[in-house]
């Protein structure tokens, strides 16, 4: 059976963070398959979350106006990663402007910007761990509030 290239399809997503020196974090997001390579890298104050910068590098898109979007990332400078985070990314890159992958991109990357700020000074693995279920509680399934007690 022969599959066209949507039938046989794959596409790697990676994240990465990583803390500088003048006290920013530069988070980056690389999406690769057939019709795309696109790095998106934002840049935090570590400390604040505050969004310093953001751009969008298309090495491969299916159309020649997909880089538009690129454009579109400044509405997130200034913004403070947290509390009303997947509705500032939605208004800012959704509809006919805007592009679903980096969309999906940005709400997979941005929140690792919090374990950044929950594990602040710890090296110990399981402690960060600890912590970051502590400072995260309520925010996810994964970081449940504690069942009270009758």
């Amino acid at each position: 059976m022969q599959l066209n290239t949507m039938e046989d399809f794959q596409r790697d997503i990676t994240y990465r963070l990583l803390k500088q020196e003048d006290g920013t974090a530069r988070l980056t997001a690389l999406m690769k398959d057939r019709f795309h390579d696109v790095e998106v890298t934002v840049v935090v104050n570590a400390e604040s979350l505050e969004i310093v910068s953001a751009d969008a590098e298309f090495r491969r898109s299916p159309t020649t106006d997909c880089c538009n979007v690129s454009r579109r990332l400044e509405g997130l400078i200034g913004f403070v990663i947290g509390k009303g985070l997947n509705k500032k990314v939605v208004e800012v890159l959704g509809g006919g402007e805007g592009c679903g992958n980096v969309r999906n991109l940005l709400l997979g990357l941005l929140p690792l910007a919090l374990n950044l700020k929950a594990s602040a000074g710890i090296y110990d693995e399981r402690e960060m761990l600890d912590m970051i279920h502590e400072k995260l509680m309520g925010s996810c399934a994964g970081y449940q509030n504690p069942v009270p007690k009758r």
